[in-house]
């Protein structure tokens, strides 16, 4: 099975490594526009390159699924979906990095502070890949218990230091990477070659990636991370979960930022 990755800064050249490491792919094909730094980071911002991108891959590759890692990754998805469905491909063949790795980081965190193997945790980073991102507390569960009863159960409270703790170190994880070595890309690289995996074999998983959210109410229309079920066809249904009311809210304030950030756009 052939993998195409666009852009071969840090993250793409990163996540081809990943790919090949962890076995994914029989090829990998990298492709770049090499360009002055500056006028990289000008096309970036405008989406000068979606543009010209987005159509030129789904001519020579129709049936292709496109993931989109680049930051913001919520806008350049909504953008590339954008140009693909101008090109007459369905929203669900278009999906973002999202927050798959704010949630493994958050599951392995929380399997960090109970001793556990976060395979066994379940939760999930939602809304805007950004500082507005919501940890879902409410939903968490491990072995099918909610985070409260694992912690009776286990003799280990989860105190609300701890609790702010965990979320400071999700949602600011790559301030401190980028800190202290200037980029982050070995996580994102994972991530993205955990979700190639999942759709080169139809895996059914459910994964915190970006799409246009249709038929949920509040989000309708907005491109932004929610658990959604992914096969080889790209994003199958979208998995709205049963936040409590302050999740929700915070999720409603998520989502119009990046509701405000694709108007700001003006695509008609």
């Amino acid at each position: 099975m052939k993998i195409g990755i666009v852009g071969c800064g840090m993250v793409g050249s990163t996540s081809a490594y990943a790919l090949v490491m962890s076995g994914v792919g029989r090829e990998i094909v990298l492709v770049d526009v090499h360009r002055a730094r500056a006028e990289a980071e000008a096309n970036d911002i405008f989406a000068d390159v979606f543009r010209q991108i987005v159509p030129a891959a789904l001519n020579n590759a129709p049936d292709a699924v496109l993931l989109v890692v680049s930051n913001p990754v919520d806008i350049m998805t909504h953008l590339a979906a954008h140009f693909a469905a101008e090109a007459g491909v369905p929203a669900i063949r278009v999906i973002g990095s999202g927050t798959t790795l704010d949630t493994a980081r958050f599951r392995t965190l929380l399997g960090r502070y109970f001793d556990v193997d976060p395979q066994h945790v379940h939760a999930y980073v939602l809304g805007e890949h950004g500082d507005s991102e919501v940890l879902a507390w409410s939903q968490a569960t491990i072995a099918g218990l909610s985070l409260d009863e694992f912690a009776h159960v286990h003799g280990k409270i989860l105190t609300e230091a701890a609790r702010a703790k965990i979320d400071d170190q999700v949602r600011r994880a790559a301030y401190y990477i980028i800190a202290g070595k200037r980029a982050t890309y070995f996580g994102i690289g994972s991530a993205v070659a955990r979700i190639v995996d999942v759709l080169l074999h139809d895996q059914r998983a459910i994964l915190t990636i970006c799409s246009r959210i249709q038929g949920v109410p509040d989000f309708d229309g907005v491109t932004m991370a929610l658990p959604h079920l992914i096969g080889g066809q790209g994003a199958l249904a979208t998995i709205p979960l049963r936040l409590d009311d302050a999740e929700q809210a915070a999720l409603r304030r998520s989502a119009g930022i990046v509701r405000d950030a694709i108007e700001s756009l003006k695509l008609g």
